[in-house]
This record gives C-alpha cells, structure tokens and sequence, in this order.
C-alpha cells in the first residue's frame, strides 16, 4: 500500500527530532503536514504519493541544471565505482578549485568544505585570525548557517519559526556580533566609527536570499568595500546561494567588487553537501597546514561532491550565454504574476533579480528585514496551500527565494500562471 505523507510524517517524528532534518521542511509557517518528495527529474518533482509539480524551491537552490541532469549523474556514478572517500587528496579537489578560481578572479585559493554552514564559520575564523579582531558585523535577516557567531538575527528558518536567536549561544559570543539593517549604510558607517579597531569582519550575501529575496540598493555594497577596506576589517561575501547562480562567477563578477573572502556552496556540489571558501592568497593561507588557523573535515572535497560539482560547472560553462533565457523566463513569469494580483486585488510586491524571486504578500516595497515582516504570512500560508493543490512546489515559508532552472521551460511558466489564477480566485 503506497503511503500516505500524513503516515511518512508520523514514522519520522518517532526517529527524527520534529519529523525533520531541516526546520524549514516542516512546514510550521504554512501549517498542514510536509509532503515527501520521492523523485525529481528536470522541473519536476513527485511526492511519495506520485503527485508530479513543478519545482520553484530547486532543494533551495542547487539544482540550477534541473533534477537528475544526466551528465551530473553520470560523473556521480563513475565516481562511485571508485569509491566514496579516501581521507587523502585528489585531483577532482584540484580541478574543483581550479574552475573556482578562474569563475570567480578575487579567489586566489579554495578551502572545500562540507556545507555552506563550515565555509561562513571558517571565514569567521579565519578573519579573526587575520586581524587579531574579535567583533563581526552581519545583517539582520541575513543567515550563513547556524554556527553560533552567526545565528544573531538570521534569515530563513529562523524567521520563519519566529525564533530571535536561539538558546544555546552564549551572551558573552553574542555580544561579538553587531547586527545591522541591511541596505543602511548610514548604520553601517556609524558602527564603523564606534568599533574602528575591533571589527575583524563584515559577512553579507550581497543579494539577500534568507527573508525572501532582497537586492541592494545603489551604493551599499560599494560602501561596504570602502568602509572594510580604510579599516582593514575582512569583507566576506557570502555568495552561498548567488555563486553560480546569475552567471557562470558570482554576483561580485556582474558589480565588480571583490570582497576578501567569498563563501560557496549549493551549486558548486551538483546537489550533493559541499561547501568552499576562497579568497586572497595572502589571507587563506593562514589556514592550516600553512598557518595557524585551524579548519579540517574528514568528507571535505569528497570525491562524490568533486565529481557532481565540476560536471555542474562544465555544464553551466558551456551553458554561460543561455543565463540571460532563464533570467527572461523568470521575469515574464513575474511580471504576469503581478497583473494576477493586481487583477484580483490583492496586495502584493515581488522581488526579483535574474532567476530568483520572492512574492511578498504586502504593498512593498522590501528592502530589508523589517519591511520583510510586515508581509501577510497567513495569506502567503493560503496561496502555498492554493499552489501546491494546482500542482506548484514553492517554499513552504514567506521568507525563502524561489528558483528557476535551465530545465525550466515557457510551457512551465504557462502551467504556473493558470495554477496562479486558480488559486487566486479562492484567496
């Protein structure tokens, strides 16, 4: 008998603490019990009861190919049969970093991590270790994983569950961490002058995608450049979601600012765990071995993740002048989307920038956290329920990015539009 996801849910709350290996994934914002994915392929995926829908959450991202790319599981495959880890280098580490470095001109070494979480802990790290500094700046609303210096007004899940922090860090770390308006660069110039010698660091995803989808405005990443720059603070973009995701480099490639230190992930590992760190030689190589500051992971560059990750990039590569096509797509989808609104008089303001987008249920505009809040969860909450019934897969939280993918096609965006119109007439 094919199970239900009520029953799936259930077996995973007796073995799972929540149910879940991710908060988000449990739908707590938008109420009703998870659905689980069984398979995906291209722009779909399928429940376990084998309901097909398209795909705008892309495993929060990484699967900018689609689901199941035949080259990425090819490479995985053949990775396989010569085993799954050795705990020594090799040569797909080398050309993993290789095509990073030569994507992305401000990184002059990698560092291979296991996830996006490790890379923004070790760029903390490696920060202080460079500066002999001890407080950070971030953003409120920006999330760069749930390592405790970082976890201090953070995006995404956090949000999503209403939590301001959480229990665990300790006051004495948290005080380490300033966490500033994103898009105020008049705060920003303020802390500046406030802790001038102490700032070892300024993290920032310089398109924010952890309280739905946020650009900055004109000059506040140049700002930033120049503030880290005279103070001798280490800029860190966090480019986790954005890297690879406009354009084959990062989102510094397309503005022309090179922070410090750049954190990856999502993409770069072909939907498999990875992560990276990289940025000036003469920083990055105060890790150990050849410095003092120490980062080590048994799974780092693990030769799965390595095989799937260049595949990804080669692909993407050859595939470079097709972004602007995927970028078109996603802004004619935006666009009919919000005469739908309009049409039916509801109040609503959609980000986006190239492939990604966030549908603010709220007259906008959004330009940080506290905008961001003033959105209509409950109605969101309803349109995810109305979307997911006409067959549309969208993050089950008003504070996530969607996501579109090369697999992504004008039929798709057809489909979604009438799914839109369905559900909004029962709004």
């Amino acid at each position: 008998m094919t199970p239900t996801n009520e029953n799936l849910f259930e077996a995973a709350g007796r073995v799972i603490a929540g149910g879940v290996n991710s908060p988000v994934r449990a739908w707590k914002s938008v109420g009703g019990d998870p659905v689980f994915a069984s398979h995906a392929k291209g722009s779909r995926i399928y429940d376990s009861t084998g309901k097909e829908y398209i795909d705008y959450v892309l495993s929060w991202g990484p699967m900018i190919l689609g689901h199941a790319h035949p080259d990425v599981i090819d490479a995985i495959c053949q990775a396989t049969r010569h085993g799954t880890s050795f705990g020594a280098p090799t040569d797909a580490e080398t050309q993993m970093a290789k095509l990073i470095s030569e994507a992305i001109p401000s990184i002059q070494r990698v560092r291979m991590t296991s996830s996006g979480t490790e890379a923004a802990m070790t760029a903390v790290r490696l920060a202080r270790g460079h500066t002999g500094r001890k407080k950070i700046i971030k953003f409120d609303g920006c999330y760069h994983g749930h390592t405790d210096s970082l976890l201090i007004k953070a995006g995404s899940g956090v949000t999503t569950l209403g939590i301001p922090g959480s229990p665990g860090i300790p006051e004495e770390l948290a005080k380490l961490t300033l966490s500033l308006p994103y898009n105020d660069p008049s705060a920003l110039e303020e802390a500046f002058q406030c802790y001038t010698d102490q700032l070892a660091a300024v993290i920032v995803e310089p398109v924010a995608g952890n309280m739905g989808v946020v650009v900055p405005q004109e000059g506040f990443l140049k700002k930033l450049r120049e503030l880290t720059s005279e103070n001798g603070t280490v800029l860190i973009f966090d480019e986790v979601i954005t890297g690879f995701r406009f354009f084959f480099g990062g989102y510094q490639n397309l503005i022309g600012i090179e922070p410090d230190l750049t954190c990856l992930g999502k993409i770069i590992g072909g939907g498999l765990p990875v992560g990276a760190l990289g940025g000036k030689k003469e920083i990055m190589e105060q890790l150990a071995p050849t410095g003092d500051v120490y980062q080590a992971g048994t799974l780092s560059g693990n030769p799965l993740a390595m095989s799937a990750g260049i595949a990804t990039l080669k692909i993407l590569q050859w595939k470079a002048a097709s972004y602007k096509s995927m970028s078109d797509l996603a802004d004619g989808l935006c666009q009919e989307m919000e005469k739908l609104f309009a049409g039916h008089g509801i109040a609503a303001c959609i980000n986006r920038i190239y492939s990604m987008f966030t549908v603010f249920f709220q007259e906008g505009p959004v330009n940080d956290l506290n905008s961001a809040l003033k959105s209509d969860t409950g109605l969101y909450a309803r349109y995810f329920h109305g979307m997911l019934k006409n067959r549309i897969w969208l993050a089950p939280s008003q504070f996530e990015a969607g996501f579109l993918s090369f697999a992504h096609t004008a039929e798709d965006m057809e489909r979604t539009l009438d799914a839109c119109s369905k559900t909004l007439k029962n709004l």
